[in-house]
């Protein structure tokens, strides 16, 4: 990286992330009190909150949502007249999953490979690190340009709309020019990328009945209505022969026009066994950014272990359908609720319940903030232009926020490449990704800063 001042102040700061990234990765902040204390998602809250006073922010707050969760709030007002930038991350994180495969404790980081390892570095805690470092960078290097407003939340992974719902309710208190969600990411290592389009998501709980207990498989089996088995039916109506998914009238032909995703690359990223066939057909970016995925979650089943000879009088699964851009989301959701309700064999008793939605994002790719990011990310990435690439997960605040504020432009940028691995095992950060997004980002703040002045 070429060196200026803000690049080397950021260099000489990145020991300090380190360790407040530790700090930070400690929490065991999964925002499912039934797996993890609530005291670990208020603990990381208020290290957020006590990170934003020490920088000068005014009217921190923790913000008491709808879903019984905190988000943190901060402002850093500017010199008068600048515009007024929202800066966002989570402090929330996924479940580690299997404890016995991480290489190192999940809550613990690690440096391994150069590499920091741990849950949360790259999704989302390093994001809300990155927005230290930029703003202190600014701070050393003549002062922030813009006034900074800074939320942090703590549920986004559940899915569970507490900060959206607290937003609607306080319109006022994110208002901005534009907006940055540090939750997206490159779309390879060293490859600067700002994220166009998320996928919406639905959450909907499916429950089968067919008997009044179970029976005998001995006795009954073969005439009795097997619930599991009613399930298992239902939920391979969702997909085609070849994995495509396959909602009754939901659309799942679109084409993406942009970056493209070739073959071999995903395979390795997602670490697809050798021999076995994708699913799906188009090309990767089609089926991954502009069309529809079903997933089977969860099914609630007797496990081997334990099972009996036994015909199922109930079973259960918890289905996530990605929604496309250009498609509503709850429009999305009565369609697969009519599938569901139309390829339940058997006339079996089917209970539905929706227990998560988000509308999918596209953003204005025309607007000056994306001008002001494409030549601070050349500054930071030498060599590179900005490339804009979809996702195929879901930020629902995203649609949140610029129905609440139609006029603010939205860019998302973000830690998590696909060496990243979140949401697996052994997620990581590159500390040179952290540092060249943290220039990046304080340099798109100059850069937005005198494009409205003119």
């Amino acid at each position: 990286m070429s060196q200026n001042p803000i690049a080397e102040t950021i260099a000489s700061l990145m020991p300090r992330a380190k360790q407040e990234l530790t700090e930070l990765v400690a929490f065991q902040s999964v925002a499912d009190w039934a797996q993890f204390p609530r005291s670990e998602s208020e603990g990381a809250a208020n290290w957020v909150a006590d990170a934003l006073r020490a920088e000068g922010f005014q009217n921190v707050s923790l913000l008491d949502t709808p879903d019984g969760t905190q988000s943190v709030y901060g402002f850093l007002p500017g010199p008068e007249g600048a515009p007024t930038v929202l800066l966002y991350a989570h402090y929330d994180v996924q479940p580690p999953l299997d404890d016995a495969a991480w290489v190192s404790p999940a809550f613990e980081l690690t440096e391994r490979d150069g590499r920091w390892y741990g849950r949360g570095a790259a999704d989302c805690k390093g994001g809300f690190i990155m927005h230290l470092l930029a703003l202190r960078a600014l701070k050393a290097n003549g002062g922030v340009p813009v006034s900074v407003k800074v939320i942090v939340e703590g549920s986004e992974e559940q899915g569970t709309g507490g900060l959206q719902q607290y937003a609607e309710a306080h319109p006022e208190l994110l208002t901005a020019d534009t907006i940055v969600i540090g939750d997206a990411g490159n779309f390879r290592l060293g490859l600067p990328t700002v994220t166009a389009t998320l996928r919406g998501m639905t959450l909907i709980k499916v429950k089968i009945d067919t008997l009044g207990g179970n029976l005998h498989s001995g006795m009954f089996g073969g005439v009795a209505p097997d619930a599991l088995a009613a399930l298992i039916r239902l939920l391979d109506s969702l997909r085609a022969a070849d994995g495509s998914t396959t909602v009754d009238g939901l659309a799942s032909d679109a084409v993406w026009e942009g970056l493209q995703y070739p073959e071999a690359d995903f395979r390795a990223d997602a670490r697809v066994l050798d021999g076995v066939e994708l699913i799906g057909e188009g090309t990767i970016a089609d089926r991954l950014w502009a069309r529809p995925a079903v997933t089977v979650l969860g099914i609630d089943c007797p496990p081997v272990v334990g099972a009996t000879p036994s015909v199922h009088a109930s079973a259960g699964a918890l289905i996530s359908l990605r929604v496309p851009p250009g498609v509503d989301t709850a429009e999305a959701i009565k369609l697969l609720e009519a599938h569901l309700v139309a390829h339940t064999p058997w006339q079996a008793r089917l209970e539905l319940e929706v227990v998560g939605q988000g509308q999918p994002f596209q953003a204005d790719t025309s607007s000056p903030a994306y001008a002001s990011m494409a030549a601070a990310m050349q500054v930071a990435y030498p060599g590179q232009e900005m490339q804009v690439a979809g996702m195929g997960g879901s930020i629902p605040l995203c649609n949140t926020l610029t129905t609440l504020y139609p006029e603010a432009e939205m860019l998302l940028i973000g830690l998590s490449e696909p060496e990243a691995q979140i949401h697996a095992v052994n997620e990581s950060v590159s500390p040179e990704e952290l540092e060249r997004l943290s220039v990046a980002e304080a340099l798109f703040l100059v850069n937005y800063a005198q494009s409205k002045r003119g």
